[in-house]
Formats: structure tokens, C-alpha cells, sequence
């Protein structure tokens, strides 16, 4: 009896590890994850947190912009998320005159709220498997290819389909998403109401939103209050309307109750967000892959761009405020890239995987089923033979295209294809065709110069990028525009970037009028801008195309590899969980501390002090405003503080988080909201590949240095006036 026991406690001490692991979907909740989250430490009936047919948690977690999460705080539309989430929003309203990114920004009425233009928040009002449904739709519908069961474009007719035979209300605001999952082995139907009247309330300085900023990113422990402030507007119906000035807050039906209790060591507490993308299902070459082809390019050609870009934006405000979003989301990743690479290594997860694949095929060959077999062998070959494009494909992405701005020339893609229909000497041709170019040109030529402001900052950048990306790819493999520059410019560069800057009719404003007064086509066609634009286009179709064979069929055996791991899990009694794909998940585990190497422990909390140790006023990553270090020395800590009488900031839980998280309620037992995740540890990169519960920690701004923030820093306690706090 006691042998008995004892394995049963064996049992479920492994299902209690297995849990911290997991995006798990909302629908399959009840069935694989209620128990265990219950066991872990929640309070509340699984239906509070979601619901078919009622509201739930869900209702007040909405998709932010389309690559974070956001919570409703209050009942009248009132958003949070990360203040990195909402850089962008804060960067579109600064100027050298209102430097909201330096001195941050708080609206203390409604008038005063910012629209922010472009901005959209997306409430999930469904979500429903119907993957009967589309494998009874695949079934009779003509598929030739065979890709169809994961074609955006194919399913979104198939969701169309199912929402008129379901009768679905459908309005001008409505989004139907239908997504494959497992590889295209289950299909979820996301409902979804968009809301494009947003608006900016508030956002502290970035010497407390960014606090520790590239050199604190993605580390432990943390010291920011990486937070802003929104508002949901509607019109005077609470319809989703486009913004006017009459509209007014949305009336939300579900908004976060907010608990000043705190948190303690292993504590339980949950996430739901919208994680962007991870890997789980990855055999161990595609692994190695990613290390030598993303990672690798991300490292080495974002670090040097970086540096140039630095450079400029210390010496000048201008440059610093228009491309501070830009170097945020650059570095964001750069770091990340570093990382995950050293873990993988550092974590023998190559080992674990090979394990992983091992133990599958051997299942296979036990029941006499090849197909594992042949899907892992297809995928092996796959990767083989797209290695050399896909190495080359980053060098071009990451060195010429998401680099260089100026890159981006006012729709080109029209201008070519105008030119490419020119008549040969039918001079009535070639004016209809000048004329369309002129047409494009007039219509987005004020735009594109606009969106450069700085060709100096962009002559830097370019002449970097093209020795990096030079010195990746050989001589022979390059894109074409380097043939120019070996003959025409004997091999100097640098030379050619100052051609374009200086000849190029979108080199300057004054070159492009001086164009548009006296057209030609033959100017266009030698254009050098146009011809290095063409190239680097070119370069990506001819990698696209080489990768095209090879991948042909990936798919079909990523799905049986996928089906495979899921069957074998299952067989196991584990729960499964798809990868992220930008859909809204829950994630469940505890607040814990961490040892990342011998002797070194990690606390799971960190408080005002810390960021009052960091502080170096002669470096910008680590200034503490003036306000805050009055407000620490007099202890002004007011409701906010611990126990203890200290201010806490951030804490680590481990949650399975990744990209797109950012800005996701933190819960504790009760469903009440105790933070914002904003980042993972260094340490737990490897996480989007393969999850280690005992080295990855999600990042959260504790709420009380939130509401801090609001409420004695910035004086904004109207908004504090409209939340709903409980203060155990």
C-alpha cells in the first residue's frame, strides 16, 4: 500500500511539473487543465476564467495593436499594456517640443486623451473548433496542391462559409480568423470585434518605462515600470467607429479587478495574452537551422546597424525621437537572437531533441507505421537543401531590407510594372506609361520624404550595411546591384550609397521636384535608388524560388511529425498545447525564484531600491528621474508599498511566455490582476524551441508600482479613481 502511494504521489508530482509547461487554449481548458490549475492554487470556478457562453476573464484581454496584449482596468474602456507595446503610439505625438518619451505623458481629462493613429485594439468575442467542419470542407473542395488545409486564403472562405451556415452576426467591425493548428491537424474559428479609435492617456518617462533598456532587456532582475495607459472609444451606440471627436469611452462588459495584496513565494498565478510564435515541434535539424541562418543573421547584422544608429541618436534629439521605436524593436531581438543560441547550446536541448525524435521514430518502427519514418527523413532533406537560401534570404532581410529605410521608395512595385509595359519606341506608349509613373510618384512622393527625414542617419546605415552583408555572402552569389559596383565603382560601396544619396531622384527633395518638372523614363530606368531597390527584390525572389522545391513538401510531413509527438503524449497522459500562432492562450505556474549558474540565486521580486542601486546619471539606460528619487527618499510610498515598507517593482513567475505576451494580465488565484508581463529571463530564451521550467521566467510589473506610478508620481489619481482595487 505504501509502494502504492508513494507512486501515485510520484504521478502527480510530475503531472503538477508538466503544468508550468503550456500555451494552452482557452476550449481545452475544463478538460486537461482545470484540475491541475485548481491542485496549483485557483480559486475560482475554470468558467470565470473562460466560457462558451458567458463572460469571463477572456472579455477583458484584447490583442493590442496586433503584436501585444492589453487588459481593460476600468468600465469605462480604460487599457493597460507595456509602455514598449505602446512606443510607437508615444513616439507618433513626441517632437523636440513635447518629448513625451523622455519626460512621458499624462492626460488628466478626457480632452487631453491623444488619438493614435493606425492603432487597433481586437476583442475575442468566440472562439470555436470547428475542425469538422474543415476537414469535411477539404474533403469535396478541389485542393490540387494538397496546401489548402493551411492556406490563410482557403480558410478564410471556409470561416465566411461556416459563419453564414451558423448564422453568425457579422458587422462592419466583426473579424473572423480561422487558423490552423498541430500542423493542420485541428482548426479554431476566432470571432473577433476591432476597435480603431484609441487613445494615448498616459505613459511614464522612458528613464522609468525603459529603465535598464538594452542592457537590462531580457535579464534579471529588472527594475522597470514597462507600462502605459489607453482608452477604447466608440461612438455614442458603443459601436466600433473610426475616430471622431464626439466619440466617447467604450462601456466595456468585463473589466479587471485589481488586488494590492502582493505576492509571495509560490504563489500560484496565471497569464493570458497573445503569444506570437515558438517551435516546440522543431526536429533538431531545424534547430541547428535557426541557430546558423535567424539567429545567427539577427546577431551579427542588427549589432552593426545598431552601433551606427546609436551614434547618430546620441548626437542629435530629432534623430533620437524618430528612430527610438525602430532601435527598440531592432535591439529587441538582437539580444534575443544572442541568447536563445547560447542557451540551446548551454542547455544541450540539440541532445533533448535528438531524444525526443529518437523515442517517436522507435514508436513508429514498434508498430510497424513507417510514416514517422518518412516525415522525419522528408524534413531532414527539406532542411538540407534550403540551407544556403535561407542564410541568404536573412543576410538580405535583415542588411537590406528591414535596415535601410530609405529603401522603402513610394510604391515602387507600380513604377516597375509601368515601366516593364513600355513599348519599345511607340512614343504614345512610353507617355501613357510616364504618366502612370507620375501619377504614383505625385501621390507618394511627400509621404516617402517624410518618413526619411534624416538621409545623412540613412547614408550611414546603408554604407554599413552593405560591407555586413558583403561580408556574408561571396562575391559570385550576391545581388546584382553588387556587379554595378564592382564595375561602375570599382568595388567601393561607399561610393555607390553616395551616388544614390546624390543623384537618386528620391536622394533629396530638391532631386525629386527638379524630376517631376522635367520627366523622362530613361531617367527613371537608371534611376540608382530604383536599381538597387529592383536588386534587392530580385535577391528575395531568387531565394524564395530556390527554397520553393525544397519546401514543397515540409508540410505535409510537419503534420504527420506533429501528429505523431501529439499521439505520443497523449499515450502518456500529457496534456498537449499547439504552438503559438498570435491566438489567445492561458499559461498557469507559480511565482519562483532561479539559480542560473552555481551559487548564483535569483529572488523572485525586486523592489525601488534596486533601480536606486543601477542608477548612473552619465548613462541614459540607467537615470532616475528626480521625482522618483524624492518620492524613494521620503519613503512616499503611500498604499502601494510592501509589507516591509518597501516599493515593489517587478517579480518573476514561470509561466510559459514568448513574444507577444508583452502586456499580459498577471492573475492570481482569485482571477484579480497583480501585474503585467513585459519580458523573460535571459536564461530561458531557448523557451520558443524548448521550455525548462527550472531556468525560464516571465518578467511582470508589479501592479502596486503601477498604480505608484499613476497615482504619487505622475498625480494622476482621476485614473486611479476609476479602477476597481481590492487591497487583499
Amino acid at each position: 500500500m505504501r509502494k502504492q502511494l508513494f507512486i501515485a504521489a510520484l504521478s502527480l508530482a510530475a503531472l503538477t511539473a508538466q503544468a508550468d509547461e503550456g500555451m494552452w487554449m482557452l476550449t481545452d481548458l475544463r478538460a486537461q487543465n482545470a484540475a491541475v490549475m485548481r491542485e496549483l492554487g485557483l480559486e475560482i470556478p475554470i468558467e470565470q476564467v473562460y466560457s462558451d457562453n458567458a463572460i469571463s476573464l477572456k472579455d477583458a484581454v484584447v490583442h493590442f495593436g496586433g503584436g501585444c496584449t492589453g487588459e481593460i482596468i476600468s468600465s469605462e474602456g480604460l487599457l493597460l499594456t507595456n509602455h514598449h507595446c505602446g512606443y510607437g503610439a508615444i513616439q507618433q505625438h513626441s517632437s523636440v517640443e513635447h518629448d513625451y518619451l523622455t519626460d512621458g505623458f499624462w492626460a488628466m481629462n478626457r480632452n487631453e486623451e491623444l488619438p493614435c493613429e493606425g492603432l487597433k485594439v481586437t476583442f475575442i468575442d468566440r472562439i470555436l473548433d470547428i475542425t469538422p467542419y474543415v476537414q469535411a470542407q477539404l474533403k469535396v473542395d478541389e485542393d490540387p496542391q494538397g496546401t489548402n488545409y493551411l492556406s490563410p486564403k482557403y480558410l478564410e472562405k471556409v470561416a465566411d462559409r461556416f459563419a453564414k451556415a451558423e448564422k453568425i452576426e457579422l458587422t462592419p467591425a466583426t473579424r473572423l480568423e480561422l487558423k490552423a493548428f498541430y500542423g493542420g491537424n485541428r482548426y479554431y474559428l476566432f470571432v473577433k470585434t476591432v476597435y480603431s479609435d484609441i487613445r494615448m492617456v498616459g505613459a511614464p518617462p522612458s528613464s522609468i518605462g525603459k529603465f535598464g533598456a538594452d542592457t537590462d532587456n531580457w535579464m534579471w532582475p529588472r527594475q522597470t515600470g514597462d507600462f502605459s495607459l489607453f482608452r477604447i472609444y466608440a461612438d455614442k451606440d458603443g459601436k466600433p467607429a473610426e475616430y471622431a471627436k464626439d466619440n466617447v469611452p467604450l462601456k466595456v462588459k468585463k473589466h479587471l479587478k485589481i488586488n494590492l495584496g502582493g505576492i509571495e513565494k509560490n504563489d500560484f498565478a496565471f497569464v493570458m495574452g497573445f503569444p506570437g510564435r515558438n517551435w516546440r515541434y522543431m526536429i533538431s535539424d531545424e534547430v541547428e537551422e535557426r541557430m546558423q541562418t535567424t539567429n545567427f543573421m539577427r546577431h551579427h547584422v542588427r549589432g552593426d546597424r545598431q552601433e551606427v544608429l546609436m551614434a547618430e541618436m546620441l548626437k542629435d534629439p530629432a534623430v533620437r525621437i524618430h528612430y527610438a521605436s525602430k532601435y527598440a524593436s531592432s535591439a529587441n531581438y538582437w539580444k534575443n537572437a544572442i541568447g536563445m543560441n547560447e542557451g540551446l547550446v548551454r542547455l544541450g536541448v540539440l541532445d533533448t531533441k535528438r531524444a525526443q525524435q529518437e523515442k517517436l521514430l522507435a514508436r513508429g518502427s514498434e508498430k510497424g507505421d513507417n510514416s514517422y519514418q518518412q516525415a522525419f527523413d522528408q524534413i531532414r532533406s527539406i532542411v538540407q537543401q534550403r540551407r544556403a537560401p535561407l542564410y541568404h534570404q536573412q543576410a538580405i532581410n535583415e542588411a537590406l531590407v528591414t535596415a535601410l529605410d530609405f529603401m522603402k521608395l513610394p510604391s515602387t512595385k507600380e513604377v516597375a510594372v509601368a515601366l516593364s509595359k513600355k513599348g519599345g519606341k511607340d512614343s504614345q506608349k512610353e507617355g501613357e506609361v510616364l504618366q502612370k509613373a507620375l501619377e504614383v510618384l505625385q501621390k507618394n512622393g511627400e509621404k516617402y520624404f517624410a518618413s526619411v527625414p534624416f538621409p545623412e542617419v540613412e547614408r550611414a546605415v546603408a554604407k554599413k550595411m552593405l560591407k555586413t552583408y558583403a561580408g556574408y555572402i561571396p562575391q559570385e552569389e550576391r545581388i546584382s546591384i553588387f556587379k554595378v559596383i564592382d564595375t561602375r565603382f570599382k568595388g567601393d560601396s561607399d561610393a555607390f550609397v553616395d551616388a544614390c544619396f546624390k543623384y537618386s531622384i528620391f536622394g533629396s527633395k530638391e532631386n525629386f521636384d527638379k524630376f517631376m518638372r522635367r520627366p523622362s523614363l530613361n531617367t527613371l530606368e537608371k534611376d540608382w535608388m530604383l536599381l538597387f531597390k529592383y536588386s534587392i527584390t530580385d535577391g528575395l525572389l531568387k531565394t524564395a524560388l530556390a527554397m520553393e522545391q525544397a519546401n514543397k513538401n515540409y508540410d505535409a510531413a510537419h503534420k504527420v511529425w506533429v501528429k505523431g509527438m501529439m499521439d505520443m503524449k497523449q499515450e502518456n497522459g500529457t496534456p498537449i498545447y499547439p504552438d503559438a500562432n498570435s491566438t489567445l492562450r492561458l499559461t498557469y505556474g507559480k511565482v519562483r525564484p532561479y539559480e542560473p549558474a552555481d551559487g548564483v540565486v535569483y529572488d523572485y521580486y525586486t523592489t525601488l531600491k534596486g533601480a536606486m542601486e543601477k542608477e548612473d546619471p552619465n548613462n541614459w539606460e540607467f537615470v532616475v528621474p528626480a521625482k522618483l528619487k524624492q518620492l524613494y527618499q521620503a519613503k512616499d510610498f503611500g498604499r502601494y508599498a510592501m509589507k516591509n515598507g518597501e516599493m515593489p517593482v517587478c517579480f518573476i513567475i514561470d509561466t510559459d511566455n514568448t513574444g507577444g505576451n508583452s502586456g499580459s494580465p498577471v492573475f492570481n488565484g482569485k482571477g484579480e490582476l497583480i501585474g503585467t508581463g513585459f519580458d523573460r529571463n535571459y536564461e530561458g530564451l531557448t523557451g520558443d524551441i524548448a521550455f525548462r521550467p527550472s531556468s525560464q521566467r516571465a518578467a511582470c510589473v508589479d501592479i502596486r508600482y503601477t498604480l505608484f506610478i499613476i497615482d504619487k508620481y505622475a498625480g494622476a489619481s482621476h485614473l486611479i479613481d476609476e479602477l476597481d482595487i481590492v487591497a487583499e
